[in-house]
């Protein structure tokens, strides 16, 4: 493999495992001796059985998950989850409760609304631009469900603590942070994340269920926006992102056996994230925009004195072999997307840039 990559802090698609992306390089070919690729293999042979099965298995060991969750792997990203959620457990008069803390939130809150669905928003932290996460909360009577997003890759704010719900089954989209920190999965009645940032290329989305709530879906529903269907086909019921869940598989195996786990991922990340907000704070030059007990440990988003500098920021950072740090088109600004994949190496040599940036320009 070539090997003068850049540091990517893109925030999705993002950087992947080195390793990973080696042994895809390897066994492109050539699949565990198949004579073919894993693009070509059928999803119905031996071969992918055994990786969609390992696949299933790392992540309950990783998430330490019990017996009564299945493992999913659906098309159509996070985005589709948006519907697919209140389409399986918001049926008739029933309300839902939401937390709006900013673009995926509110786009998840829409997207149920066109589906003519009794929607509360208990919490919002629109007041400060999604700078913050909301810690009052208005819940209904006797919600459905109550769905977060764990954490804002534009705004960089992450729930630190997830909201007490007691009783009501949680749903999260964990897109951005999955696998990147230890929680207490018993919390939650749906868990899905989009591959694409933390544990795998896009095109297939992760999805964690708890089998009560299987027990919940309306026997009307279309085929593959039914949840219940993907749990009993073991997610092949049609023809899955069989490439993407390969990757997925490689991608947990070196969570599991190269970093020793979450727990040791989620020090790992702490230091990196710790490396950059210290350096954020010791100064006047670069100022967070998310604050301080709602910062992400996934995307630290910043500015510059002016937006002159931050694209000479950005254009010389690139030069430093240092790419995917210009901000979201709709808030601007810097941001470093730090997930699993980025290592301490990268997350120092950004700092010691931005360093000498400022000694330059400041």
């Amino acid at each position: 493999m070539k090997q003068n990559r850049i540091f990517n802090f893109n925030a999705g698609p993002a950087a992947l495992p080195t390793p990973v992306l080696e042994e895809i390089q390897k066994s492109f070919l050539d699949l565990a001796g198949s004579g073919m690729s894993v693009t070509e293999i059928s999803h119905r042979s031996k071969i992918f059985d055994d990786i969609i099965n390992k696949a299933m298995e790392r992540v309950k060991r990783l998430l330490n998950l019990k017996d009564n969750f299945k493992v999913l792997f659906i098309q159509g990203g996070a985005s589709l989850q948006f519907s697919m959620a209140p389409m399986n457990f918001l049926s008739g008069d029933k309300t839902a409760d939401y937390i709006n803390t900013g673009t995926w939130a509110t786009k998840a809150i829409a997207q149920a609304q066109s589906l003519k669905k009794n929607i509360n928003i208990a919490a919002s932290s629109e007041d400060k631009k999604f700078s913050y996460i909301p810690k009052q909360f208005n819940f209904s009577e006797n919600p459905a469900y109550l769905h977060i997003t764990s954490n804002n890759t534009i705004k960089g704010t992450q729930w630190n603590k997830f909201p007490d719900a007691g009783d009501i089954p949680m749903i999260a989209d964990m897109s951005s942070d999955i696998m990147s920190r230890v929680i207490d999965t018993k919390k939650f009645g749906l868990i899905y994340a989009g591959a694409q940032k933390n544990i795998g290329p896009s095109g297939v989305c992760l999805a964690i269920i708890r089998e009560d709530m299987l027990s919940q879906i309306p026997d009307n529903l279309p085929s593959l926006l039914d949840y219940s269907v993907y749990a009993e086909k073991k997610s092949l019921y049609n023809t899955p992102p069989c490439f993407g869940i390969y990757v997925i598989g490689l991608v947990l195996k070196w969570l599991e056996e190269s970093i020793g786990g979450v727990e040791k991922m989620e020090e790992i990340n702490r230091k990196k994230a710790d490396i950059l907000y210290n350096l954020i704070d010791s100064g006047e030059f670069y100022k967070g925009t998310a604050q301080k007990d709602s910062r992400s440990k996934m995307n630290v988003t910043f500015r510059l004195p002016n937006e002159e500098l931050e694209q000479k920021f950005i254009a010389e950072a690139l030069q430093n072999d240092l790419g995917g740090l210009k901000g979201h088109r709709t808030v601007g600004g810097c941001r470093a997307s730090i997930y699993n994949a980025a290592t301490i190496e990268a997350v120092e040599t950004l700092a010691s840039f931005m360093k000498e940036f400022e000694r330059n320009n400041g």
